[in-house]
Order: C-alpha cells, then structure tokens, then sequence
C-alpha cells in the first residue's frame, strides 16, 4: 500500500465516523419492516433500519405471486426462532455499533434454502458483532425454489448486490469499503462460500452505480456450511432446492464452491462440528482441501462435539462455545478486525 492510499483511507474513514455521528442513518432505507411479525422478548437491540437491495423490485419475479410468512418455531416466550420464507424484497437488516471499528460484516443465516432462520442464525450473530464494534447486515435472501427466474442463483444475486451496496453506503455506515466480510451458517453457509467463490459471475443485469463495485468480500466465515451438490455429501434438502433432485453432474458442479475456487479468492474460516448429522462435516473438508489446492489463506477449526445449527445459543456450555472469539481472533490477523 502506498503512503497516498494510508492517507486517504485515514481521510475516509475520518469523515465517515463524522458523517454516520451526525446522521445516525444510512441512505436507501425502506419501509418493509426489519423485525417480521409478532411481539418480541424485551431488552434485546433490533436492527437499527432496513435497506431495500433493488430499487425498483427484484427481478424476475415468479409467475405465481409470493407472499412473504413467518414461522415462529420457539416454544420460550423470551427466545425467538423465526424462520421467514416467500420473501419477495429482500433486504438488509442492519445492526449498528455504538463504535463502530470500521469493519462490516455480511450474514447469511441459513435454512436449507427452505426459509431464512432470521433469529439464530442472523439477529442473534448481528448483535454479537455489534457489540464488538462491527457493523453487521442480515440478509433476507430469496429462495430458489420460490420459481424466481434466476433459479439456483437468485440467492447469490442477492449477495452480490448487499456487498455492492454495503460498499456503495460505506461512508454512512462508517465503514471501509475495503474491509466488508462475510459469514453464513449451513445453507447460509454455502451462499456465503459460492459469494467468496463466484463473485465475479455475472448473476443480473446492473441495477444502479453500486453495481460497479466489487462483490468480493474482504474474507469468508462459512460455518458448518452445506458445500457439496453431490452424494453422499450433499445436503438432501439444500440441494433439491437449489439444483434439483435430479440435477445432471455439470449443474451440481456449477453449484458447489469447492468446485469454483478462483486463484484470488479472499482468505476462509472454516468450522464445522465433527458430529453433524444434517450436513457432513466432509463439506468443510472438501472446501479446506480445495482452497489449499489454490493456495488461498484458509483457518480451519473442528469440534468433536456440537451438532448441527448450533449458532450461538445452542454452542453454550460446549467447548465449541468458543468459535466466535476464534473467528475474532482470526479476523484481526487478515486485517478485518483491527
């Protein structure tokens, strides 16, 4: 780096911090609530607004109208476990830091491409970063299986346009654009591998001037991720929602980010429970191995025990419990967290 790009990252991030104390929010808010639906336990933070992705609708809509629901699965009047399907204007829900350390970070949460586990996977992990200085976005992401016209890449459709526009609104966010990660959890997961592996595919037609940009993230946490479109590996559900249950080997290929690692792809943590009965902790594997290959820096933890979905709520009291400072610990030394 040269002493002129110091300086005027320095000269960035000065006025950004300045701008986001003075305007407490960013541009490109909408309406469509953050928060779907219902009462919530009291005295948790929820995200501070919402950004629409497409400004004039998501494209390629399906023929039969959707209609967006939320299942609320959690028995425990203070602990929510919403899962969101039918989404139709995907969105950002973001979470504020009170200081913010100039790193931002994508989540993914996951759901077998069924729904989207918003609670567990997302809010949950949003306050986490919050709270350690980092601006965090949950992603509302369509499904594929929804009949949108982009079929098994809608998702990723919507992942590049959130790291696009995260850039794009760096300075309201007081955030480098330069430094904007991302993290998914099992299906979630692969979205966030197959950002980190494919963000250079062309995957829509440019919405605006935040299309410009790049959607490489800064660096890639896919946790228990589903990687494999094949058997045995694959995920039964994930992947006959996104490839098909009958799927020829090229489209399960085309799918599966082991099998799409680019030389530049940006440095991966990996982490994956070794007693996972939902997805094999052999995705994690095949994906290490096949970043190894192209020489790209790669963090891989495995526990013994931990299960599947484990998040942050059920890692508790597990020597697992410890993946978030890990991931933290990792994050400072790729320059994310510093």
């Amino acid at each position: 780096m040269t002493i002129a790009s110091s300086f005027d990252r320095r000269s960035f991030m000065a006025a950004s911090l300045v701008s986001a104390a003075l305007t407490g929010k960013a541009v490109a808010q909408t309406a469509v609530p953050a928060v779907p639906n219902g009462p919530l336990p009291p005295g948790l933070p929820q995200p501070s607004e919402t950004i629409d992705l497409w400004p004039n609708g998501a494209p390629g809509k399906p023929a039969k109208a959707l209609t967006e629901t939320v299942q609320e699965r959690s028995t425990d009047r203070l602990v929510t476990d919403r899962a969101v399907f039918g989404i139709t204007a995907p969105r950002m829900a973001v979470f504020r830091p009170d200081r913010p350390n100039g790193a931002a970070v994508l989540i993914t949460p996951g759901g077998g491409y069924k729904w989207v586990v918003i609670d567990k996977e997302g809010y949950e992990m949003g306050r986490w970063l919050a709270a350690r200085g980092f601006t965090a976005f949950v992603l509302f992401y369509r499904l594929p299986g929804e009949g949108w016209a982009a079929g098994p890449d809608v998702a990723l459709s919507d992942a590049q346009r959130a790291m696009r526009l995260i850039r794009h609104h760096a300075r309201d966010f007081a955030v480098d654009p330069e430094r904007v990660s991302a993290m998914g959890f099992s299906a979630g997961g692969h979205l966030c591998a197959d950002l980190a592996t494919r963000f250079a595919v062309k995957t829509y037609e440019p919405a605006d001037a935040a299309d410009v940009l790049s959607a490489k993230p800064h660096s890639a946490a896919p946790i228990y991720p589903v990687v494999s479109m094949t058997a045995p590996d694959a995920h039964p559900g994930s992947r006959e929602l996104l490839v098909g249950k009958t799927a020829p080997p090229a489209r399960e290929a085309a799918h599966s980010p082991h099998r799409n690692v680019p030389r530049d792809a940006p440095p991966f943590f990996l982490l994956h429970a070794e007693d996972d009965d939902a997805v094999p902790v052999n995705n994690t594997l095949l994906l290490r191995a096949a970043l190894k290959e192209k020489s790209i820096r790669t963090e891989t933890h495995l526990f013994e025990y931990g299960g599947h979905g484990f998040g942050l709520r059920k890692a508790i009291g597990k020597p697992v419990e410890v993946w978030p400072e890990l991931w933290r610990a990792w994050a400072r030394t790729t320059g994310l967290a510093l």
